[in-house]
C-alpha cells in the first residue's frame, strides 16, 4: 500500500505541476497536426535515455464525430547525442489501457517501468519517439477507449505537429505500441493513408493486438468462460461503457448496472486501470453478476467503433503475441494474423508461448528490433 500511496504523490504533484497546460482556450487550428505548446516534463515523467524530454499540446481532429477540431496532448523524447544526416528516426509510440479519466494521462504521470524500460531501449538505439496521450486523456472530456479513429487520429497528428515543430526529425516514421496501443498502431496503419497521407509510415510493431471478431465479444468459449469469472479485465468493460454513453448520450450506465457495481463503474470515470481492477476484484465482479439490464445494444456499438475501418495496408507490420496472454485472448490476435494475411499485408508474425500480455513488449525486443532497422532501411 506504500508504494500505491507513494504513486498517488507522484500523480498529484505532476498533475500541479503541469496545471493549465492541458486546457486550450483559444480557438483550436482547423489544420490537425500543429504544435499548439510545449514545455519541460518534471524528472519523474522524464526517461533517462532523452537528452529533450517534453510535453506537447497539438491540433487533431475529434474521433467521435470525425470534423471537429480538438486538442490532444502527449510527450516527445529526443535521444543524447548528434543527430545523423536528415534528422533522428521517428517512432510513434501508442500506449496500452491507463482508463479514461484525464489523470491517467501518460505525459502527466511517471511511466511504468515495463515502459520505462521498453522506450529507453529504442531511445539508445537512435530513434526519437513521440508519444500521444490520446484524445481526452489529460485535455478536458473522457477518453473514448478502445475506438480506433480517435487512437489513429491521435499518433498520427502527434507525427504531423513534432514532424513540423523544429526538432530535427526525420520524416520516415514506425508506429510501435501494445495491447490497446497495439490496436492504435494497426488502426494508424490502415487510416494513414485516408487521414495523413504526407506521413511517411515505413513500419508498425504491435503486440498484445485486439480483434474486434467473434473471439472478442461473441460466444467463445475463452469468453464465456472470462464473462463467469472475477478477472480484473472486467475494468475494460466498464471503460466501454463510458465511450457507449459518449457514442450515445441517451445511454446511462447505471440504469444497466446492478447496485454493487456502480462503485467499480464511478472508479472507472475518475481513477486509474489499476484502481478500476482492484475494485472490480475486491467486489467480486464478473460480467455476468454485474447488470441488472443487458448492456449487449450498447456494447455492440462500441465493437463495431472499435473495429479497423480496413485490414489492408501498404505498411509492413511486426505482430507479437504472447501465448499466456489473458488480457486479449490469443485466438482473436491469431484471426488478425490469418486475416491480414489474407488480404495482401506483408506481416511478420512472431508467438512466444511462454510470455503474457505484458511480457510480450519486452520479450519481443529480440525480434522487432531487426524489424524496426530494415523498416527504416
Amino acid at each position: 500500500m506504500r508504494g500505491w500511496a507513494l504513486l498517488w504523490v507522484l500523480i498529484a504533484g505532476s498533475s500541479s505541476a503541469a496545471e493549465g497546460f492541458y486546457t486550450w482556450n483559444g480557438p483550436v487550428p482547423t489544420v490537425p497536426g500543429k504544435l499548439l505548446r510545449s514545455e519541460a516534463l518534471t524528472p519523474s515523467q522524464s526517461l533517462p535515455s532523452a537528452a529533450q524530454n517534453l510535453r506537447i499540446l497539438y491540433s487533431s481532429t475529434d474521433g467521435l464525430d470525425n470534423r471537429t477540431p480538438i486538442a490532444v496532448s502527449g510527450a516527445l523524447f529526443v535521444p543524447k547525442g548528434t543527430p545523423p544526416a536528415g534528422g533522428w528516426p521517428l517512432m510513434a509510440w501508442a500506449h496500452g489501457t491507463v482508463g479514461s479519466a484525464d489523470r491517467c494521462a501518460p505525459s502527466l504521470n511517471a511511466r511504468r517501468p515495463r515502459d520505462t524500460r521498453y522506450l529507453n531501449y529504442w531511445l539508445d538505439q537512435g530513434y526519437a519517439i513521440v508519444a500521444t496521450d490520446y484524445q481526452g486523456l489529460g485535455t478536458p472530456g473522457l477518453h473514448p477507449y478502445g475506438l480506433t479513429r480517435p487512437l489513429a487520429y491521435g499518433v498520427l497528428d502527434s507525427i504531423r505537429a513534432v514532424g513540423a515543430g523544429g526538432f530535427n526529425l526525420s520524416r520516415r516514421v514506425v508506429v510501435f505500441g501494445q495491447s490497446q496501443g497495439g490496436r492504435a498502431a494497426f488502426a494508424t496503419a490502415v487510416s494513414a493513408k485516408a487521414y495523413a497521407p504526407e506521413v511517411e509510415l515505413v513500419g508498425v510493431v504491435a503486440t498484445g493486438t485486439p480483434y474486434a471478431s467473434t473471439h472478442t465479444h461473441g460466444k467463445s468459449p475463452e469468453l464465456e468462460e472470462a464473462r463467469r469469472s472475477v478477472v480484473p479485465t472486467f475494468a475494460y468493460n466498464l471503460l466501454r461503457l463510458s465511450t457507449a454513453a459518449l457514442l450515445d448520450p441517451s445511454f446511462v450506465p447505471a440504469d444497466y448496472l446492478a447496485d454493487q457495481a456502480l462503485p467499480a463503474f464511478k472508479a472507472s470515470q475518475e481513477d486509474c486501470l489499476h484502481a478500476i481492477e482492484q475494485r472490480v476484484v475486491a467486489d467480486g465482479l464478473t460480467f455476468n453478476n454485474s447488470f441488472k439490464r443487458s448492456p449487449k445494444v450498447a456494447l455492440e456499438r462500441v465493437y463495431r467503433e472499435s473495429a479497423y475501418p480496413t485490414l489492408k495496408t501498404d505498411v509492413p507490420v511486426f505482430l507479437g503475441t504472447g501465448g499466456k496472454d489473458r488480457d486479449v485472448f490469443v485466438p482473436g490476435q491469431k484471426a488478425l494474423v490469418r486475416e491480414a494475411c489474407k488480404v495482401g499485408d506483408r506481416v511478420e508474425w512472431h508467438f512466444y508461448p511462454e510470455l503474457d500480455h505484458s511480457g510480450t513488449v519486452n520479450g519481443s525486443l529480440g525480434d522487432s528490433t531487426g524489424f524496426v532497422r530494415r523498416a527504416f532501411g
